[in-house]
């Protein structure tokens, strides 16, 4: 009955349930212009997208997604002003204490994925509990960059590597791409078969530098806040009329 569900709400919307993509990322961005545009400080941006959010994740469940990755904060974020770092840290910390069950009926995992360098204690101990209690769901991955840099996490995967290497844990011939992205925040996680950015901007900002290698892009201009479940069709009906070769002919 389910699928019989998702299959009519997907011909309903032109898209195709068959050629639905598996894990779907987004650079959620266009918060503070959200503000600016209606004079408000940029901290009412981020709380508007973070309760945005809520309501993406439970359009990507409906649609029987099985990845859903956000970029919520980044490694380079640290530079803004400490009211607005503050500000995000809190929504976090906030998000993560009633996520797990908002998100229970819906059989949702949390994972969290970035550096637990700088984070607080009590963020570190909430997001070590909503990985817990949600462990066992078997519906959408829902996972969270926070802290999260491309480049930090390419880096951090060398060193280790190159750590085992050293202690005599793994040889050099041995080391190929699949080895090497055991070493990475997103193992045993697939690829994004599609990318989204909101706010009109055309680049991915230090984003999943290695996953997407292959992915499909689409940019929209509309600002994240004001992102809504139809964006995510268009953007899924765009990526179901695409042809991807992975290089080949």
């Amino acid at each position: 009955m389910f699928f019989v569900e998702k299959l009519f709400r997907a011909k309903e919307k032109h898209i195709k349930y068959k050629k639905m993509p598996e894990h779907i990322a987004i650079i959620m961005d266009g918060n503070g212009r959200w503000a600016a545009k209606r004079g408000m400080p940029r901290t009412m941006g981020h709380r508007e997208g973070s309760n945005n959010i809520r309501r993406i994740v439970n359009y990507c469940s409906s649609l029987g997604i099985k990845y859903l990755t956000v970029y919520a904060f980044s490694t380079e974020n640290w530079n803004r002003p400490k009211s607005e770092v503050d500000t995000l840290m809190s929504l976090l910390e906030e998000y993560l204490k009633k996520a797990d069950k908002e998100l229970k009926d819906k059989n949702v995992r949390i994972r969290i994925i970035g550096s637990m360098d700088r984070l607080s204690p009590s963020i570190r101990n909430e997001i070590k509990r909503v990985i817990k209690s949600t462990e066992k769901n078997t519906g959408l991955n829902f996972i969270i960059a926070f802290n999260y840099g491309g480049r930090d996490e390419i880096l951090h995967a060398a060193q280790s590597v190159a750590k085992d290497v050293r202690d005599g844990k793994i040889s050099v011939e041995s080391i190929d791409k699949d080895t090497f992205e055991k070493y990475l925040y997103t193992e045993g996680i697939p690829d994004p078969d599609l990318l989204i950015r909101t706010s009109g901007e055309l680049r991915i900002s230090n984003f999943l530098l290695w996953q997407l290698a292959y992915t499909e892009m689409w940019f929209t201009d509309v600002l994240w806040p004001d992102f809504r479940e139809k964006h995510i069709d268009e953007a899924i009906e765009s990526y179901q009329n695409r042809n991807r070769r992975y290089g080949g002919v």
